[in-house]
């Protein structure tokens, strides 16, 4: 079974979502074999990777950093979307974490990146934001290996 996890932004530009969800389809879709991708489904890149991982025939795992994880969502929207997505799991990893901290969410990146073949960063290229962020679990992968495919739209920049 093919692994891929993933790593990503919680904002997502509107000029670069067609590119982004593009660069997903493409990794994930219309492979032979089984399938399992992995995420911690937070808003943003994990929630549209873990969609498009199931539409295409996937099984999700689903990596929770810590026992207060959903506590962390401000939007009631994000947050109906992580429970529906974790419903659909076939597999969940809860890390030991009581508390979401930066260690949590960087402890889950590097679960992530340790367990599967492939991972893919909707990133900008730029360093993380705090311990933890796409650009820590990006480099992380890189030293221990991971192939990372980068998907993001050149000459978009985050807010």
């Amino acid at each position: 079974m093919k692994r891929i996890g993933v790593t990503g932004h919680r904002s997502i530009p509107p000029e670069a979502m067609p590119h982004v969800l593009a660069g997903m389809k493409s990794l994930l879709c219309g492979r032979e074999g089984a399938l399992e991708a992995l995420s911690s489904l937070a808003e943003g890149a994990d929630q549209l990777f873990a969609d498009i991982a199931l539409a295409c025939g996937a099984e999700l795992t689903v990596v929770i950093p810590s026992g207060d994880y959903e506590d962390g969502f401000d939007d009631p929207g994000a947050l109906a979307c992580y429970r529906r997505l974790r419903g659909r799991a076939s597999q969940e990893v809860r890390l030991a974490f009581p508390h979401s901290t930066d260690e949590a969410y960087y402890a889950a990146g590097a679960y992530i990146a340790d367990n599967c073949d492939r991972l893919l960063a909707v990133w900008d290229g730029r360093p993380a934001r705090g311990l933890g962020g796409t650009g820590d679990i990006v480099r992380y992968a890189r030293e221990r290996g991971t192939p990372v495919t980068v998907v993001w739209c050149d000459g978009v920049e985050r807010a």
